[in-house]
């Protein structure tokens, strides 16, 4: 086909996706159905018979796809959010992996009759959450800040992990030393998680003192900043998934100029990311194939989802103080989506005995059990009397560096929420080096005065000089959450 007809199909396919995420959201579902239900519309079997079978160039593409979305995952989740989640959320995501993988593949062993090698490459296939469903479905349930940030982690952390093991039994016919297995695992992450943690901390000092000509520069230089940090990971033989997501947390949660502007664009490559992925993922699947493993899938999946699941949260967060409820909720939550299909092109790519047969399984699984999971996680959270009302917003700060005046511009936001409404401006007690220099309210601006009480919906605009800005900016915070009196309290703003 001519460019013009690739370029017009594209554009269309693109559009279909996004209607398709309104669709989806209002069912409650995870967006990569629609996606892959458009990539098998248009595939093999679909009116444009387009015949992708090529696993080596899907499981690259799909690999960069994932890179991508890790690192969208990492700018836009909130450090403060899921700080007192992650030491959980590593046990769960390691530990927790490991169980599930011994578990379902005894399943597939002894329920299959698969061999050792396929039904352990299946249940590691299987092992990981997919961060794109679990973010897509869960940061719209009114769940405690606690839980949700477990479950957001784990998804970020608990690739790494897998993509060791399942490159491992995807080289190697023997089975693999054990404490060799295990001595890798640890050296990569580690590196990986260093790596990320430089990257990110290099990144953020570099783009604090350096003044862009463009604002549209910063979002470029953050994405490109974690995704250096994969191939730098990558270069030492350690865990480059790790190394994106951290890099990305760190440098979206660092005071960068340009913020919220840096997680739009994130959250916009990683909408084409899934797009893009989801669509390549139902061309390579041959709906003929599937129906043929819907019975196996049925009996892995429901091992999975209510006893390999439910036993790895259970021993892997003993001492971490979560509740029967959250426990279950987490259970129930552990959604799976591309990751599992793309991590299932590695055995095929090596041409592993039943490489075909573990795509078609873990596939149909990921299709079936997001209808079932999916629609019913509100019904699990009003079950498990999990429904939070932590809806407080984070006070949204947009900076902008003024290099010549050795000084920052910052927008401030003030949501409904926000404890600022009714504080006077002299009330903020900003440190010596800021002003608030103008108020926009109700589409009107005027410079307040020293008793000028703020409302919610007002936009802030606050000259600080560089020494004074993470101060201004955490003093800001603190009144958002605990008004006036927020030092008192204790509340830092942090």
């Amino acid at each position: 086909m001519h460019l013009d007809i690739w370029l017009l199909l594209g554009a269309t396919l693109v559009l279909s996706a996004i209607i398709a995420v309104r669709l989806s959201h209002q069912a409650g579902l995870p967006t990569l159905l629609a996606y892959m239900g458009l990539g098998l519309l248009i595939g093999e079997s679909g009116p444009l018979h387009i015949d992708f079978d090529n696993a080596e160039l899907a499981e690259t593409l799909g690999l960069a796809a994932l890179v991508l979305i890790l690192a969208e995952g990492g700018i836009t989740t909130s450090w403060r959010h899921v700080r007192p989640s992650v030491p959980a959320a590593l046990s769960v995501s390691t530990i927790g992996t490991l169980i599930s993988i011994g578990v379902v593949a005894g399943a597939a062993i002894g329920l299959l009759g698969m061999d050792w090698r396929p039904a352990f490459l299946l249940a590691a296939v299987l092992a990981p959450t997919d961060a794109a469903a679990v973010f897509s479905v869960l940061r719209r349930l009114p769940l405690p800040s606690r839980l949700t940030g477990l479950l957001e982690a784990e998804s970020g952390f608990n690739d790494a992990p897998v993509v060791i093991i399942v490159v491992t039994l995807s080289a190697r016919a023997s089975a693999p030393n054990l404490l060799e297995l295990v001595a890798v695992m640890v050296y990569e992450l580690a590196v990986g998680g260093l790596v990320g943690i430089a990257i990110g901390w290099l990144g953020a000092q570099a783009l604090r003192r350096v003044a862009l000509p463009a604002s549209g520069l910063y979002p470029i230089a953050v994405l490109s900043l974690s995704v250096g940090a994969y191939g730098a990971a990558s270069l030492l033989h350690s865990s480059g998934f790790l190394a994106v997501y951290v890099s990305a947390l760190v440098l979206g949660n660092a005071r960068l100029p340009h913020r919220p502007a840096t997680r739009g664009f994130a959250e916009g490559i990683g909408w084409l990311a899934q797009i893009g992925l989801f669509v390549m993922l139902g061309l390579l699947a041959s709906p003929g194939e599937l129906p043929g493993q819907v019975v196996p899938a049925l009996v892995i999946g429901f091992v999975l989802l209510l006893v390999a699941r439910p036993v790895s949260v259970v021993l892997s967060s003993i001492g971490f103080k979560l509740s029967w409820g959250e426990k279950v909720f987490a259970s129930w939550a552990g959604l799976r989506g591309a990751v599992p299909i793309v991590l299932a092109t590695i055995p095929m790519v090596k041409n592993v005995p039943e490489a075909d047969r573990i795509f078609a399984i873990v596939f149909t699984i990921v299709v079936l059990f997001t209808l079932l999971q999916g629609p019913t996680l509100p019904l699990v959270a009003r079950w498990c009397r999990l429904e939070s009302d932590e809806q407080t917003r984070e006070l949204d700060v947009e900076a902008a560096p003024l290099e010549e005046l050795h000084a920052d511009l910052l927008e401030v936001r003030i949501p409904s929420d926000s404890r600022l409404s009714g504080v006077e401006i002299f009330e903020l007690r900003l440190p010596q080096g800021s002003s608030v220099t103008l108020v926009v309210r109700d589409g009107s601006s005027f410079v307040p005065e020293h008793t000028t009480p703020l409302q919610s919906g007002d936009t802030l605009l606050v000259v600080t000089t560089e020494a004074a800005r993470e101060a201004t900016e955490r003093r800001l915070r603190a009144v958002s959450r605990q008004g006036k009196l927020a030092g008192w309290f204790g509340e830092t703003g942090g």
